[in-house]
C-alpha cells in the first residue's frame, strides 16, 4: 500500500476500480479523467446544439406522429443488429468484455417482435435499411473489426439512454396508439433482465470506468460518441423529411400528471433534443414504404427513444 493510499484510508477514502474512482464516506466520487465524466463533458456541445428541436418539444407534450413510428423501429432494428453482432464478435476483447450484458441489454430480438406485430410475419420483406442508417451500420461494423474499443461509445449512448427513458416512452406510445396493455409493439422499451435500472446504470458506468484505457484512447471514445450523435441526427433528419410528405395525423398522448414523477429530465425526449439537425433525405424510399403499409407506420418515438441514449449521461 502506497503512502497516498494509506493516508486516504486514514481519512475515510478508499480506492475503487484501480484508482479511477474513490469512495469517500461511502459515496463514490468520480474523477474528471473517468470515461463517463469525459463523455459527459465531451458531448455537451452537440447536446446543447440540438436541444431546442420543435419536434422533441411536441413529443414531450405527448403529440405523436404514428406514421413514423414503424420507420423509427426499422432504423433501430438495423442499428442494433449491427451493434449486437459486433458486440458478440468482441465479447472477450479486454477493452469491451466488462460491458458485455446480452441478457440485460440486447434489443434486436425485442425489435423483431415489435416489427412482426406492426408489419406481420413477412415484416423482413417490407423493411429496408435507409441511407443514413446504412452509414451508421457500416461504421459500427468497421469498428467491430478494426477498433473494438470504440464500440464502447455506441453501446453506452444507445443502451443507457434506452434504459433511462423506456418506461416513460412505453406509456406515452401505448396510450397514443391504443396498443395492448400486454406490451405488443412495445417490447423494445421493456428490459426484463434489468430489475433496478438505476443500480444497473451505476454498475455499467463503473464497469466502463474500470476499462484500462489511456487518456488518448478515452479521448477517441469521446470523439466516437460525438460521431454517434451525428449518425443518429442524420437518421432523425431522414424521418423528418418523410414526415413532411405525410398528412398531419397526430395522436395526442399528453403524459398524465405524475407519470414523469415531476422530473421532465427523466423523459428520454428531453435527452432526445439532440436530434435537431439531420443529414440527407430519402423521401421517396421511405414514403413508398409508408404507402405500402398505411395501417401502422409508426411514430418517431422509437427512434427518439433511442436518441435519448445519446444524451443519457446528462439524465443519469
Amino acid at each position: 500500500m502506497s503512502a497516498t493510499t494509506t493516508e486516504d484510508a486514514a481519512n475515510g477514502k478508499s480506492a475503487v476500480n484501480g484508482g479511477s474512482m474513490y469512495e469517500e464516506g461511502g459515496v463514490t466520487v468520480l474523477r474528471p479523467t473517468d470515461l463517463s465524466e469525459m463523455l459527459a463533458a465531451g458531448t455537451k456541445e452537440v447536446h446543447e446544439k440540438a436541444e431546442n428541436t420543435q419536434f422533441v418539444k411536441d413529443f414531450l407534450r405527448g403529440r405523436i406522429r404514428k406514421e413514423l413510428f414503424k420507420l423509427g423501429h426499422v432504423a433501430l432494428y438495423f442499428t442494433y443488429s449491427a451493434l449486437e453482432e459486433e458486440i458478440e464478435r468482441n465479447k472477450d476483447h479486454p477493452q469491451f468484455a466488462p460491458l458485455y450484458f446480452p441478457n440485460e441489454l440486447h434489443r434486436r430480438a425485442a425489435l423483431a417482435r415489435d416489427l412482426e406485430y406492426f408489419y406481420g410475419h413477412d415484416w423482413q420483406s417490407q423493411t429496408v435499411c435507409s441511407p443514413a442508417t446504412r452509414r451508421y451500420v457500416e461504421r459500427i461494423h468497421q469498428l467491430g473489426q478494426e477498433e473494438p474499443v470504440l464500440l464502447v461509445a455506441h453501446a453506452y449512448t444507445r443502451y443507457m439512454g434506452d434504459l433511462s427513458g423506456g418506461q416513460v416512452l412505453r406509456k406515452v406510445a401505448q396510450r397514443a396508439m391504443k396498443l395492448p396493455s400486454t406490451g405488443e409493439g412495445l417490447h423494445f422499451y421493456q428490459f426484463d433482465g434489468v430489475h433496478n435500472a438505476k443500480a444497473f446504470k451505476q454498475l455499467y458506468r463503473s464497469r466502463m470506468n474500470e476499462l484500462e484505457l489511456d487518456v488518448k484512447t478515452k479521448e477517441k471514445v469521446v470523439e466516437e460518441a460525438n460521431r454517434a450523435f451525428h449518425f443518429n441526427m442524420e437518421v432523425f433528419g431522414e424521418l423528418e423529411e418523410v414526415g413532411k410528405t405525410l398528412q398531419e395525423d397526430v395522436m395526442d398522448a399528453t403524459p398524465l400528471h405524475g407519470e414523469m414523477q415531476g422530473d421532465v429530465s427523466q423523459c428520454p425526449y428531453h435527452a432526445a433534443k439532440t436530434a435537431a439537425t439531420g443529414g440527407s433525405a430519402f423521401i421517396y424510399q421511405m414514403a413508398m414504404s409508408v404507402l405500402k403499409n398505411p395501417s401502422g407506420q409508426v411514430l418517431l418515438a422509437a427512434w427518439i427513444a433511442a436518441l435519448a441514449g445519446l444524451a443519457a449521461w446528462y439524465l443519469m
